[in-house]
């Protein structure tokens, strides 16, 4: 029988597993006091015999992960971490700090296989999905990093939007979004959790039946369904005209607002013609659209576009009725965009990679 994640199981589920195994049900809360304390192994489960906790690693694994780097910006409180994962891969975190309290940016997937042109986590290629013990863990660690000098660090908010497509891993994704806002997880409002997805449609499907509060944002990063398939391969399966009836169904069924995200690329996709297009798109009271300026990345040639052009088109999209903002940069002197910093890992220890 293969060990089951503990840190993926919600406490009932912990239970029911001990009882099969002959244990008292007060079991289960102890070892769940211990999870929520962020315990790192079994042998930290001091209230449980030597004898209990070599069983329990025989019916349960506790995902782990160690950090391996920390690059803290010099121009705001923004960290990225780079994890490794006991089988040897690594996904990365970001720490960001605003005026309403302290954001993580989380990682969901070892790589993604979507394939978008821009994007440093395709780059490094797909490997495996992560648990929800294994997205919980990154805010254990990054908790208990920021502790060591802010005693009274707490998460207050939690994206979605590392390296990964949600979506694709739905089941964990979902697990984890629950475990997250239990009180035995971090006890995060729904409402603060914000999942990122670049438009697979049958999930958005799926989870506008959860009956979950959370912000959905669509990967948009185009105004027409030509120049997003050929940024964003998704799209020659899902075009945006599908995308965007979902999205409509999504908004009236949820009641919920859809946060649209939007990487400005200088002669890409930041001229007047786009502008117009993401009017006739996105003119609609539970819209948002998020202006992003494209993180460079060496591989990509995309650049972000300037100050005075995406002045003009934040403009002509206001102007359009478009509910519209543009994000605040931080992190720009570490690479702060989920990605970057395991790609550079992996094109040190492969340096030909950059060849390709």
């Amino acid at each position: 029988m293969t060990p089951i994640d503990l840190r993926s199981l919600f406490p009932d589920e912990i239970k029911e597993i001990l009882l099969s195994h002959g244990y008292a049900s007060y079991r289960a809360g102890q070892i769940s006091a211990w999870l929520q304390k962020g315990a790192l192994s079994f042998d930290e489960m001091t209230n449980l015999s030597k004898k209990q906790r070599n069983e329990l690693s025989s019916i349960f694994t506790l995902s782990s992960m160690q950090r391996v780097e920390k690059i803290c910006s010099n121009l705001d409180e923004t960290t990225k971490y780079l994890f490794t994962l006991p089988d040897g891969e690594t996904v990365e975190s970001v720490m960001l700090s605003y005026e309403y309290g302290y954001t993580v940016c989380l990682s969901t997937q070892v790589g993604c296989k979507m394939g978008c042109s821009f994007c440093a986590s395709t780059k490094a290629g797909f490997v495996r999905n992560l648990s929800a013990g294994e997205i919980l863990l990154q805010m254990i660690e990054i908790t208990r990093d920021q502790q060591k000098t802010k005693p009274r660090f707490r998460i207050g908010h939690v994206v979605l939007m590392g390296i990964g497509e949600p979506l694709d891993n739905y089941d964990q994704v979902l697990r984890f979004i629950r475990l997250c806002h239990s009180k035995e997880g971090f006890g995060i409002s729904y409402r603060n959790i914000s999942l990122s997805t670049c438009g697979i449609i049958p999930q958005i499907e799926r989870l506008m039946e959860e009956d979950l509060p959370i912000t959905l944002s669509v990967s948009l990063h185009a105004s027409n369904s030509a120049l997003r398939s050929k940024l964003m391969p998704v799209n020659l399966r899902y075009p945006l005209p599908d995308l965007m009836q979902v999205c409509h169904r999504y908004v009236e069924k949820t009641k919920r607002k859809i946060s649209f995200e939007y990487a400005v690329m200088q002669g890409v996709n930041d001229n007047d013609t786009c502008a117009d297009e993401l009017i006739a798109l996105l003119a609609v009271p539970l819209f948002h659209l998020n202006l992003i300026p494209v993180n460079p990345t060496r591989e990509t040639g995309f650049k972000p576009a300037s100050k005075k052009s995406l002045s003009h088109f934040c403009h002509r999209l206001t102007q359009g009725k478009v509910n519209v903002t543009v994000r605040r940069t931080l992190g720009a002197d570490i690479d702060a965009a989920c990605g970057q910093l395991r790609r550079n890992k992996q094109l040190q220890k492969f340096p030909g990679e950059l060849a390709k």
